[in-house]
């Protein structure tokens, strides 16, 4: 039974906050199937206007489900999803749980080359992507065996008007519908899928403790590997959030989608936790504040969780249109640190907390976080979640806990821990220790009150805009570039938070180099996502390294800061 004595950071939790959540028994599809019951015909889903109750959406997951069935896809079959944040994301969602399939999110935005990677990892057969993307998939070689594409045309979601105001066509009778749909190589519609009967209702439902998502990070160091997070896992950290969020009113919450669901923090956030409080989860493809201050009018968010930088432009221009926030309720940062500058620009324009909270893909994704309450500490990214545990040990040594208050790496253990890296046993033991703990890579201390500040990391990922960029990637594509003979790419800190991507590089040939850092952009932007892309690349003559010849990217960091 945890105590203060045993958990003594338990001492800051908000008045009402539990120590422990239960610990979920069933799966995301009963879930979802128990917020349909129960909030019925309020809204679920709002897209530029178009509203989706969640009685219908359960319609449209049980038809999606029974034609993702015919097209193959059953329990632990892993099927890809590359969308941006719209109806149709929710519904292929939850449609491939409720077979006991594996979802697996990508970044629509990554290049063919990065999804190609990802695909020959896990091996995805069927795939629902955005129309604009399709044919990235399409140029896969022919032995990935994509078999069938589900192309998603998001402007389907949306209301006539809507379609009307961009000059977007509307089908106005079967014949024009048809023609808009006409399938393509190995490809057919959103709307074809969601024209098949309704599953049976029989049809097994998944276990709790069966594999729901295979989410890629760059995890503690390296290249993306994809993290394995069971129902329980997803469904603990929706609870937990349920719980951290005390007082959240069950069928009355309007969250704000402006994060991507592809991420690990939107897809808690807005997959798992809004279906799970019956939120109205009102959706952007992406974050546009023209988009959010507009809705802000009609359907004021109650619930508005974002990245730093989001804060800043969502409060910023709040203030010149004279748009009030003042609705907003609970508003939690994270994925990178929390200038208190935006705290209080933000407090000041909405009135209510602002607090950062703390996590990692293999977390499913929040660990830790700063209470709604005065014993949160700017700066700090709080104290672990109820049922989560901390400790602070030796990097070189983790079964050896550090002193109080000196710094060390810290781990993590609780209900929402990942079960490993896809087929990747090494990477698996390394991070995954004795006893469910996780090891983050990030060194904090802990001060009198309990409070964790990250110092440092052990892990070397850049991360900028919320997203993580692995160094040694972006190296790998420096490195191709034919002038290149060596590459160190860090991370330089942001007065507005987060990090700027920023590369050395040794030249073959002596030259101006300014005159073609645009060039090398441009090359890495055709093997690189754009916020993955060098904002600067400097040449210099040598890197420093190791005896053993591995580049010091602590020592590069400081030689480009000082700069």
């Amino acid at each position: 039974m945890p105590t203060i004595e045993n958990r003594p950071w338990l001492q800051n939790y908000q008045s009402g906050v539990p120590a422990e959540i239960e610990i979920p028994t069933e799966s995301l599809s009963h879930m979802l199937d128990d917020s349909v019951r129960r909030f019925g015909k309020r809204a679920a889903l709002d897209f530029f206007g178009a509203s989706t109750s969640y009685q219908e959406l359960g319609r449209q997951i049980d038809r999606a489900a029974e034609g993702l069935r015919r097209l193959g896809v059953g329990p632990g079959s892993r099927v890809a999803l590359i969308l941006p944040n719209c109806p149709q994301h929710v519904v292929a969602f939850y449609a491939v749980l409720r077979l006991g399939a594996v979802v697996v999110e990508h970044n629509p935005l990554y290049t063919e080359r990065e999804l190609r990677h990802q695909f020959e990892d896990h091996g995805a057969t069927v795939a629902v992507v955005w129309n604009n993307v399709v044919a990235k998939v399409q140029a896969f070689p022919f032995d990935l065996a994509v078999k069938t594409i589900v192309s998603v045309d998001l402007t389907r979601a949306m209301p006539r008007a809507k379609r009307l105001a961009l000059r977007l066509p509307v089908p106005a009778a079967r014949k024009s519908r048809k023609a808009l749909t006409a399938p393509v190589k190995n490809t057919i519609s959103w709307e074809k899928l969601l024209k098949s009967k309704p599953l049976k209702q029989g049809f097994p439902r998944p276990e709790v403790t069966d594999l729901a998502a295979i989410q890629y990070t760059s995890g503690t160091t390296g290249h993306p590997k994809g993290a394995m997070l069971t129902h329980r896992n997803l469904r603990a950290n929706a609870e937990q959030g349920r719980a951290w969020m005390h007082g959240v009113a069950e069928g009355k919450e309007v969250m704000y989608a402006v994060l991507p669901m592809f991420h690990a923090f939107g897809m808690t956030l807005y997959l798992t936790f809004g279906v799970l409080t019956g939120s109205r989860v009102v959706l952007f493809p992406k974050f546009d504040v023209d988009l959010v201050l507009s809705a802000a009018k009609k359907i004021p968010p109650t619930i508005y969780c974002a990245v730093p930088p989001i804060y800043e432009r969502t409060a910023n221009e709040a203030r010149k249109r004279g748009v009030s926030l003042s609705s907003v309720r609970f508003a939690i940062s994270g994925a990178m640190n929390l200038p208190q500058a935006t705290v209080d620009l933000w407090e000041d324009t909405a009135g209510g907390l602002l607090v950062e909270g703390y996590g990692m893909t293999e977390t499913s994704p929040v660990a830790m976080g700063n209470p709604f309450a005065s014993t949160r500490r700017n700066g700090t990214i709080g104290v672990p979640f109820p049922s989560t545990e901390m400790r602070v040990v030796d990097p070189d040594n983790p079964s050896r806990d550090v002193e109080p208050g000196q710094p060390g790496e810290l781990l993590i253990r609780g209900p929402q821990v990942f079960q490993g890296y896809w087929g990747k046993p090494e990477e698996t033991a390394a991070v995954l220790l004795d006893g469910g703990w996780v090891r983050t890579g990030d060194i904090v201390t802990v001060d009198e009150q309990h409070n964790a500040r990250i110092v440092d990391r052990v892990k070397e990922l850049i991360i900028t805009g919320g997203f993580n960029v692995s160094p040694s990637e972006v190296e790998d594509a420096l490195r191709s570039h034919p002038d290149v003979v060596d590459a160190a790419v860090v991370g330089i800190p942001r007065a507005e938070g987060g990090e700027e991507v920023t590369a050395a590089v040794v030249l073959r040939e002596e030259g101006d180099f300014t005159l073609r850092e645009q060039e090398m952009r441009d090359y890495c932007r055709g093997r690189l996502a754009a916020y993955k892309v060098p904002r600067r690349i400097i040449a210099v003559q040598e890197l420093p390294k190791s005896m053993l010849g591995k580049v010091l990217r602590k020592q590069v960091k400081e030689q480009l800061a000082a700069r």
